[in-house]
Parts: C-alpha cells; sequence; structure tokens
C-alpha cells in the first residue's frame, strides 16, 4: 500500500506557492488543471529546444545559426511555462469589469507576468529567423525588432492598469503587429523571392503560420487580462496553444524547410577557426579580397597618362587607372555576387 502511495500523480505547486503575493491575495486564479497544463506545454517546449540541439549536430557550426536561434526560443518558453506551472511569476491585478460567473468572479485577477517576459526575449529570436530568412538589411531587422518590444511591452503594461486606461496600451500594441505584419507580408516576401523558389517557399510557410498565430494573440488578450471574460485555465490553454504553433510547430517547419538552403545564400556566411576560405595565404593564392588580403606594400608605382599611378603587382592589386575611377573595378574591391548588402 505504501509503495502504491509513491506512485501517485502529484502536483502540489498551487499547496506550496500559495495564491498570495506582496500579502494580497488573489480572487480569480489558476487551479491544478491549469498548473498542469502549464507543465505539459513545458515539457514540449524543453523536448523540441533538446530535439533540436540533437539535429544541429548533423550540420557545421558556420550553418547552425536557424538552430540555435530556434532552440534557444524553445528553451526560454520551457523556463516560463515551468515557472507559470509552479504559480510563480504573476501578480494580483485588481479588474475593470466584476463578472457574476464563478470562475470569474472576484475583484482581482492572476497576471502572469512571466509570460510577457518570455515574449520579450523569444519574438524577437522568432522574427531573426523569419527575416534572416528572407536577407532582409539588417538596419530593418533592427527597427522591426524594436516595433516588436513596443508591442510586447505595451501588452505588458495593459495587462497591469486596473482601470480602461488598459486599451489604451492594447491600441498601441496592436498598431506595432499590424506594422510588423506588414513588413512581413510585403517587404519580407519581396526579399525572399529574390532569393530563389527554395527561400521563398520557407519564408511564406513559416511567414503565414507566424502571421495567423500572432493574430489570435490580442484576441486572447482581450478576453483574459483585458476583459475578464474567460477563466485562468482558459486563458492558460489558449496561450499555450498559440505557443506551441509559434514556437514548436514553427521551428520544426523552418529547420525542416531550411535543411537544404546554405546559408551563405542569406548572406550568412559565419567564419569559423581554420576554414581555408578565411585564411591569408589561401587567400592571396585564389585571389580572394579580404581584409586582412596582402597590401603588396614596397610596391613600384608608375605613372600614367591621368596623373595618376598604378601598382606594379601580380594581381594588378591598387590600380588607380582613370577606367578604375570610372568603373570602381579595383578588382580587390568587388563586392561578392551574394553579400547581404546588395539585396535592397
Amino acid at each position: 500500500m505504501a509503495d502504491d502511495a509513491l506512485l501517485v500523480k502529484r502536483n502540489d505547486a498551487l499547496n506550496v506557492n500559495t495564491m498570495t503575493q506582496n500579502n494580497q491575495s488573489v480572487a480569480i486564479h489558476q487551479t491544478v488543471r491549469g498548473s498542469d497544463w502549464y507543465y505539459t506545454v513545458c515539457a514540449v517546449m524543453g523536448a523540441t529546444a533538446l530535439a533540436i540541439l540533437i539535429a544541429s549536430s548533423r550540420k557545421k557550426r558556420p550553418d547552425r545559426v536557424f538552430f540555435y536561434l530556434t532552440s534557444g526560443l524553445c528553451w526560454i518558453a520551457c523556463i516560463a511555462y515551468f515557472a507559470m506551472g509552479s504559480n510563480l511569476g504573476w501578480t494580483p491585478i485588481n479588474v475593470e469589469w466584476l463578472r457574476s460567473e464563478s470562475i470569474v468572479r472576484g475583484v482581482n485577477r492572476q497576471v502572469f507576468y512571466a509570460r510577457y517576459i518570455d515574449w520579450f526575449l523569444t519574438t524577437p529570436l522568432l522574427l531573426l529567423d523569419l527575416l534572416l530568412t528572407a536577407g532582409m538589411p539588417w538596419p530593418t531587422i533592427l527597427w522591426i525588432i524594436l516595433m516588436d518590444e513596443i508591442m510586447i511591452v505595451t501588452g505588458l503594461i495593459g495587462a497591469l492598469v486596473k482601470t480602461s486606461y488598459k486599451w489604451g496600451f492594447y491600441a498601441f500594441g496592436c498598431a506595432a503587429m499590424l506594422y510588423i505584419f506588414y513588413e512581413l507580408a510585403i517587404t519580407g516576401r519581396k526579399h525572399a523571392q529574390a532569393l530563389g523558389k527554395d527561400v521563398a517557399r520557407s519564408y511564406t510557410l513559416c511567414g503565414v503560420l507566424t502571421l495567423f498565430v500572432w493574430l489570435c494573440y490580442p484576441i486572447c488578450w482581450a478576453v483574459a487580462e483585458g476583459g475578464n471574460v474567460i477563466a485562468p485555465d482558459s486563458e492558460a490553454v489558449f496561450y499555450g496553444i498559440l505557443d506551441l504553433l509559434a514556437k514548436p510547430v514553427f521551428s520544426i517547419a523552418l529547420l525542416y524547410t531550411h535543411w537544404n538552403i546554405d546559408p551563405a545564400r542569406l548572406g550568412l556566411r559565419i567564419k569559423e577557426y581554420g576554414d581555408s576560405a578565411f585564411n591569408s595565404a589561401a587567400r592571396e593564392k585564389a585571389n580572394i579580397p579580404g581584409h586582412d588580403a596582402p597590401t603588396h606594400q614596397g610596391q613600384a608605382y608608375e605613372p600614367d597618362n591621368v596623373g595618376g599611378g598604378r601598382a606594379v603587382g601580380v594581381h594588378g592589386i591598387g590600380e588607380n587607372t582613370a577606367a578604375a575611377h570610372t568603373t570602381g573595378a579595383h578588382y580587390a574591391g568587388q563586392a561578392p555576387a551574394h553579400d547581404r548588402s546588395t539585396v535592397v
């Protein structure tokens, strides 16, 4: 009998971490079922993150950027869901509207700020996956990520406000989200199509999934933290399903469609120690330009007919002729064919 008792499934999180924060009790809160769901999502996130890391071992280190980004966002979500399942990372906030239904009856509601910390860290990683796939220029990437952070922060502030002013922050967040949607659906799609059909296919699949899932988050916020319409357990299920689609499902889809795409095509040629392509001697032998290429110091210069001069060297590096000034063809200064800067 004692051995059977040890095998009983038990979740004591709500008994250990009670419904009191800062000497204030919360009336509308999650139950054991909500905690169990949070732990389930935590397990899925952790398993996905680990599986991605294992799969990354089949790629060379310079080619693992998308593996690390997707694994990282799943690890962060795993930690956040562990906190919420353990009934931690929340604060009681007075509701704007008092409801009569028993599941949402009370003066204050449990709001998980751990969820917003998760989103603040993971949504930029998710956007990086998409924007790097499309070969977007870095200034645009940084600007879109800033809009994303504004979206998350305004959502958090709105959730912590007890008056109708919360909907002002909700509006700011929705405006930022719509701008992100425009960049992903219009600008990003054009960049991805310019990189080839396989890149466009990967971007379109993951981009459509992201747009559909992200569009549902404001709906959940409006009926949960915003309007106090659904119970915290229902909120947990709603957000949990969205996060599973936005993180593990998105990650698997991205890596599957990315598997045969060389990151160098996307402007992501990453240096690794011992890589011959970045070795000075090998570059000089192959006449590949680089910042540490030979400078050909000590070369003699001969005057030309335009008042300049040209270097006497075996590779013609350092020519200063009229043609060079007109066309910019200094041989060693030509941009690589797939340089990120060439994608506008």
